[in-house]
């Protein structure tokens, strides 16, 4: 090896086949001196003077002297296994450092019992681990319910990618499921939500994925005891009015379209926790999981609405890349009459396919291109970036028309969503890398 690095670049211990020998004072990335300047880097920017204290507590039980400010970062119910990781560096910690804190260090292992995390080896099942995890959020939230100053807000941090389909084929995601059942049922409620940058690039999960980049930061105070009850089509109709809004801010902050879904659930659920219970049409209490289902469902309404303002090409691209992808599908007269002449498809006797990029023309020229579409300048600036970076992009987009512009960013959200929905993560990282990189393309665009 020819330097040092982290050991966890996952939440778990990999497989290595040789020892790091490379020079601990080498002048190389992961060496003492880096390492040491990356920790002064940030302790020398941090704004606080007063002195502060440490100390390891149980979340549920943490007693304070006062009211206070607090920001957490809850656990992400069966992703990471941290006590099992804190036993890599435990074991060797005790060794070294057991006379000073006998207390902390005196069990052979890191304790496990009460640590919120849906292992199911370690309480009996995949159902008893759950109910362990829901149990252990509601009296964390109360407790700090009871403890949160009066003047302040909670601060939520939360970076966990919704997964899993339910038959109706709704995304869900039984890690926000469950961490909003222990919030809202503690007595706060959603006020705001703040996406913020917090990921690196760079680091192992993102590469080549569609990996969350930001955390979703969620402002909470708890619930007016007067709040009103609302029935499922109040709910919606809020949502419906009060969402698309919301999204329309994110997405002119740039938020990255694998960052727009965990966005979303910010505003909705502030629309869902404001009311003391939601009533469905049987009498009974709308879940946590169904409202986060009806999120989903407006938020994709709100993109597939937007499609009206692009152009009928370009709707019919994307109603046919819905059903087929890049696949060939049986030839349609709609789709033939529409496409062909744009110049975006390949048509065969009984089969149409949407060319790839790489098919697509080179040399475009979309000031030359009467029947320029907002399919192709998508299409066209991706193509730019996979091969000669932002640089290339801008230089494309300066010839585009104005109106096809802030179209195509809008378009890659819409495609990405799909994307994700049919489970395509080659063809979304594509839309989600022009959005990322869009800010800079054009900054670029706009150079001289």
């Amino acid at each position: 090896m020819d330097r040092l690095r982290g050991t966890f670049q996952r939440q778990a211990v990999p497989m290595t086949w040789d020892y790091a020998e490379a020079n601990p004072f080498g002048d190389a990335g992961g060496d003492f001196a880096h390492c040491l300047f990356s920790v002064w880097e940030v302790v020398s920017r941090l704004p606080g003077r007063a002195p502060a204290t440490a100390e390891q507590a149980d979340a549920a039980a943490l007693d304070t002297t006062g009211p206070a400010l607090i920001a957490t970062d809850p656990p992400y119910y069966d992703n990471v296994p941290y006590a099992d990781l804190s036993d890599f560096f435990y074991v060797w910690l005790r060794r070294s450092l057991r006379d000073l804190d006998p207390k902390l260090l005196g069990t052979p292992l890191t304790p496990k019992a009460a640590e919120l995390v849906a292992i199911p080896y370690r309480f009996g099942g995949r159902k008893r681990a759950g109910a362990h995890v829901q149990d252990g959020f509601v009296q964390a939230f109360s407790h700090m319910r009871a403890m949160q100053a009066t003047d302040g807000p909670l601060t939520l941090f939360y970076a966990f990618k919704q997964v899993g389909t339910d038959g109706d084929g709704t995304v869900g995601s039984t890690g926000w499921e469950t961490m909003l059942e222990g919030l809202l049922g503690s007595g706060f409620a959603v006020t705001g939500t703040w996406p913020m940058r917090t990921e690196l690039s760079s680091r192992m999960l993102s590469s080549g994925t569609n990996a969350l980049a930001s955390s979703i930061v969620l402002v909470c105070r708890p619930r007016p005891a007067g709040a009103p009850v609302a029935t499922r089509g109040q709910l919606l109709a809020a949502l419906k009015a009060e969402l698309p809004p919301a999204l329309r801010r994110l997405r002119q902050g740039n938020i990255a379209p694998v960052d727009l879904a965990q966005a979303a659930i910010g505003p909705g659920m502030a629309v869902f926790s404001r009311h003391a219970k939601v009533v469905e049409a049987d009498g009974r209490a709308m879940t946590v999981r169904t409202a986060l289902g009806l999120i989903n469902r407006v938020l994709d309404e709100t993109l597939a609405q937007q499609e009206a303002d692009l152009d009928v090409e370009t709707r019919c691209a994307v109603a046919w890349f819905q059903r087929h992808g890049m696949r060939p599908g049986p030839s349609e007269p709609a789709a033939v009459e529409r496409l062909v002449p744009a110049g975006i498809v390949a048509s065969g006797p009984a089969t149409v396919r949407l060319l790839a990029r790489d098919e697509l023309p080179p040399g475009w020229d979309p000031a030359g291109d009467r029947r320029a579409t907002v399919w192709e300048v998508a299409q066209h600036l991706i193509r730019a970036l996979d091969n000669g970076g932002e640089a290339a992009a801008g230089q494309l987009l300066r010839q585009v028309d104005g109106d096809l512009v802030e179209a195509a960013r809008e378009l890659a959200y819409r495609l990405y969503m799909l994307c994700e929905r049919r489970k395509w993560p080659k063809e979304a990282l594509a839309y989600n890398a022009l959005v990322v990189s869009w800010p800079e393309i054009i900054r670029l665009a706009a150079e001289e």
